[in-house]
């Protein structure tokens, strides 16, 4: 069966949705509103579910400003921005937010107990032929289907911050995942205008099993004393032609999501190469997050 064509083979989740399926996206963060904002861009019928009207309503109005921003840049007419909030509604429950969605992507927190909560009630909602994805960054798709009674339609499609710019989406395989569903979901992101990635199910995949120990190993040489964080950081862009420099990168994702996609990696390798530095864990203990905090290995006052 073609990546491009999925709905040409039959599937153990049942005849697959069609090519541009209405989707629900649940969590209205940075993650959550970027991907609704993709989605509907691309001509899907989206609803953002999220805890309470007021989320909901900051989701609409940061997708609303980044929309704006790509008119600025005249990536996007007006008319074309006014279409894709048309496309966009909100719901406060995953009861009303996801009846007839033809894919679901959870963007929660990285806490496993609540993912999994989330899991079931969908699954409780849904037709049997929906597919359901999770954005997790690192945690194990497996693990995560453990929840599902029927997790061959379960999948990772983890986008990357931010959505609207980076061209990414990891397509991540679970054990139990069909492959109906992954040429499902290459096809979506493809229609997206992303490059998805398929990947099997691995701690971090493949993009955090890299980047993470980079990161903690430039923490590592701070703490040490080897250079200071401008220093490590320079070198990387003048040397290895990096964008962003490794320690300014950790505090554009967090340092909390930083540790704990590392001790994810600890867990799940049990490799002591995947030890957070200790004063990764002291920064975070001490509230000092990167940019969401305004401060971190920069200050951003």
């Amino acid at each position: 069966m073609s990546a491009s064509d999925p709905t040409t083979s039959s599937s153990a989740t049942g005849a697959l949705p069609q090519t541009h399926p209405n989707v629900a996206v649940i969590g209205g963060g940075t993650m959550g509103n970027g991907i609704a904002h993709v989605f509907a861009q691309s001509g899907h019928q989206v609803t953002l579910v999220d805890v309470s009207q007021e989320a909901c309503e900051r989701a609409l109005a940061m997708i609303d400003k980044n929309l704006g921003r790509m008119v600025s840049k005249e990536k996007l007419t007006k008319s074309e921005k006014e279409a894709t909030l048309e496309r966009l509604s909100t719901a406060v429950s995953i009861q009303d937010g996801c009846k007839g969605a033809g894919l679901v992507v959870e963007a929660v927190p990285e806490i496993l107990s609540l993912k999994r909560d989330v899991y079931k009630e969908v699954e409780s909602v849904v037709d049997p032929s929906a597919v359901i994805a999770t954005n997790t960054s690192s945690i194990s798709i497996t693990k995560l289907a453990n929840a599902l009674k029927h997790p061959s339609r379960f999948i990772g499609m983890h986008f990357f911050n931010p959505v609207p710019v980076m061209s990414l989406v990891e397509v991540v395989k679970g054990h139990q995942t069909d492959s109906a569903v992954v040429d499902a979901v290459m096809a979506w992101s493809e229609g997206l205008g992303k490059v998805p990635v398929p990947v099997n199910d691995s701690p971090g995949f493949v993009s955090n099993r890299v980047l993470m120990p980079m990161i903690n190993e430039a923490i590592f040489a701070v703490y040490e004393g080897v250079a200071t964080p401008e220093h490590v950081d320079e070198v990387m862009k003048r040397g290895m032609a990096h964008p962003m420099g490794p320690l300014r990168l950790a505090d554009f994702i967090g340092l909390d999501v930083c540790l704990d996609i590392l001790r994810v990696l600890y867990d799940g390798f049990q490799d002591p190469k995947y030890r957070p530095c200790p004063l990764l864990v002291k920064m975070v203990d001490a509230g000092t997050l990167g940019d969401k905090t305004g401060q971190g290995f920069y200050s951003y006052t």
